[in-house]
């Protein structure tokens, strides 16, 4: 599949809100109610785009994919779990429209931003995965991402993820 990858605009963010909204819903039915079922808004995503690195793949002029990447060390990360190093970079809400998982997307969205980590320089993406059969921690093992703990954050069990650069 053809994939056009460039970093969001402000005028993206309604389109990302329904692809996260689009995720979020299949979520659900999937597997119940969860903290995977929040649904961020408009007005969170342009934040995100104006403070972070959110990248976008879109297919046929059409949002398909997204991630967000940024400095700033999310409140759920306990840094005691991962390696040391003078710079990393944290991965959020990576979303693939439900429709299209499974061919693809969201291997050369974390093949993107592997290669934008490197230019960025940092020397490890981390990211935590819902430790439950709703969360995608299989998915990034298999995409090169080292499990290197387990925590509890607000009553939700998480996996953390890092690869070194």
């Amino acid at each position: 599949m053809e994939l056009d990858l460039s970093a969001s605009q402000a005028s993206d963010a309604g389109e990302l809100a329904a692809l996260h909204r689009a995720v979020a819903q299949d979520l659900t039915l999937r597997f119940g109610h969860g903290h995977w079922s929040y649904e961020p808004t408009e007005t969170s995503l342009t934040r995100a785009i104006n403070t972070s690195h959110v990248l976008v793949a879109r297919h046929g002029g059409v949002i398909i994919g997204s991630f967000e990447l940024q400095t700033r060390k999310p409140w759920s990360i306990d840094r005691s779990y991962f390696a040391e190093v003078p710079r990393p970079l944290y991965l959020l809400a990576m979303a693939v429209l439900p429709s299209l998982q499974r061919q693809g997307i969201g291997r050369r969205l974390l093949d993107e931003a592997a290669a934008i980590a490197r230019d960025w320089p940092a020397q490890a993406i981390r990211l935590d995965a819902y430790d439950a059969d709703a969360g995608a921690g299989p998915f990034y093992a298999r995409c090169g991402y080292r499990q290197v703990g387990r925590a509890v954050y607000r009553g939700t069990p998480l996996i953390y993820y890092e690869r070194l650069l």
